[in-house]
């Protein structure tokens, strides 16, 4: 069973910056794209951002791209989302998962950990 757990949420104001972690642990099901997802309150989780098991390759939502940037660092088994220019409506708690895209869309392949909560002022 792989483990997530995510870290680096807070409070900002709008236009600053923040960068998220993600630390996977346990059996890693192989070279799978990793992704965070997002998930506002009355709201269903959403894709925010995806990277390949090299990191050559990125994958953005319309309404972070340009402002948001994954990277992994495989050796540690850990994630990152810089988010910079945030937004009251990127307000959210955020999850990663090794994940897949399936028709277009991304789900999460394993168990979802706590994630980490986001919150934009205006």
């Amino acid at each position: 069973q792989v483990r997530m757990v995510e870290s680096g949420g807070g409070l900002v104001q709008a236009g600053g910056s923040l960068r998220l972690s993600c630390a996977a642990s346990g059996r890693t099901s192989g070279r799978y794209d990793m992704a965070w997802f997002r998930q506002a309150t009355g709201k269903e989780r959403e894709f925010v951002a995806a990277v390949s098991w090299s990191g050559a390759i990125t994958y953005y939502a319309g309404p972070v791209k340009g402002r948001f940037t994954i990277s992994r660092d495989n050796a540690k088994n850990t994630v990152y989302l810089q988010m910079n220019n945030l937004k009251p409506e990127d307000t959210a708690v955020y999850y990663c998962n090794e994940a897949e895209r399936d028709a277009g869309r991304w789900t999460g392949m394993n168990v979802w950990g706590k994630g980490t909560l986001v919150t934009v002022s205006s």
